[in-house]
């Protein structure tokens, strides 16, 4: 007994020991604690889905652990049928429960995935503000066309206003994610891709590489800041204020592969920037449609 007793207490605390190291990394779920409508949207889905799976997970780990407990070899008065081999009602239980729980989440995710749509404008009476977004190794460039200033490491945008965000990489393939907001998606050399966030409470949110990109990945982070507009409008000031200019030139220096890269502000920038970066992928498509032009039959007239 004594022997079993410190096994059992080895074990217990062992248990609890690992519980409390997988729940010590729990503190700070950003993905958790939204503070957009598209962030929220997204935690009633994983929370939904949840609540969904554990009508069948909780009653599966109960029941295991009761029969276990029942047909152990130390109890002598659990009935044991060695004949018993079917059950209509097990079969139907075990076969439509879980079916209509998957049929409930087909649904669901269907639902979601459309109304979700990262491509899908966010509706709203404020005027979005566009912000065109280049992955480097390892820092992120955020162009504003609208306003010719650009930055490096820290997005600024006024609460309660979308934002259209046109992303690309200049190196690797990357994802871009701020957990708080909502929203993870590539950035890819040569491609253009999208995404619409919205900020309901001001603050400042953590941003993130959501892929592995290299040596410095660990610290290729940004802060995401949602501010009053008045406040939006001095950071633009304070940006236009920079002596530094992002031409092409100015680019290609500044686009080295760098760590811990603090933040930049750029007061201009080259309106074509942003497509120059993609087209540099694109090149030898862009030749080959000219000369399909070129070759093909010219039309009267």
């Amino acid at each position: 007994m004594d022997m079993k007793g410190k096994t059992l207490r080895g074990s217990t605390g062992f248990l609890s020991a690992g519980l409390v190291l997988l729940l010590s990394g729990c503190s700070n779920l950003d993905i958790l604690n939204p503070k957009g409508s598209v962030g929220l949207a997204e935690r009633e889905l994983i929370a939904t889905s949840v609540w969904a799976m554990l009508i069948v997970v909780v009653p599966v780990i109960a029941l295991t652990l009761l029969f276990a407990w029942r047909y152990r070899a130390s109890n002598r008065n659990a009935e044991y049928k060695p004949g018993w081999v079917h059950s209509t009602g097990i079969e139907i239980a075990i076969w439509t429960i879980p079916t209509l729980i998957i049929l409930f989440l087909a649904v669901l995710t269907w639902k979601s995935t459309h109304e979700l749509d990262p491509y899908k404008p966010l509706e709203s009476q404020v005027k979005p503000i566009n912000v065109e977004v280049v992955a480097l190794d390892w820092k992120w460039l955020f162009i504003y066309p609208d306003l010719g200033i650009a930055s490096v490491n820290q997005l600024a945008f006024p609460v309660g206003t979308p934002v259209n965000f046109l992303i690309t990489s200049d190196t690797v393939m990357n994802s871009f994610f701020i957990p708080q907001l909502g929203g993870q998606i590539y950035a890819m050399a040569g491609m253009q891709t999208r995404l619409h966030l919205i900020a309901d409470e001001a603050g400042n949110y953590a941003g993130t590489a959501a892929n592995f990109s290299g040596k410095g990945f660990s610290d290729m982070k940004f802060r995401a800041l949602a501010t009053s507009p008045d406040e939006f409008n001095a950071w633009v000031t304070k940006v236009r204020a920079s002596s530094d200019r992002l031409d092409m030139d100015r680019y290609h220096a500044m686009s080295a592969p760098t760590e811990k890269e603090p933040v930049r502000y750029f007061s201009s920038v080259d309106p074509k920037l942003f497509h120059n970066i993609i087209a540099r992928y694109n090149n030898g498509n862009v030749l080959d449609n000219m000369n399909d032009a070129n070759c093909a039959p010219k039309g009267k007239g």
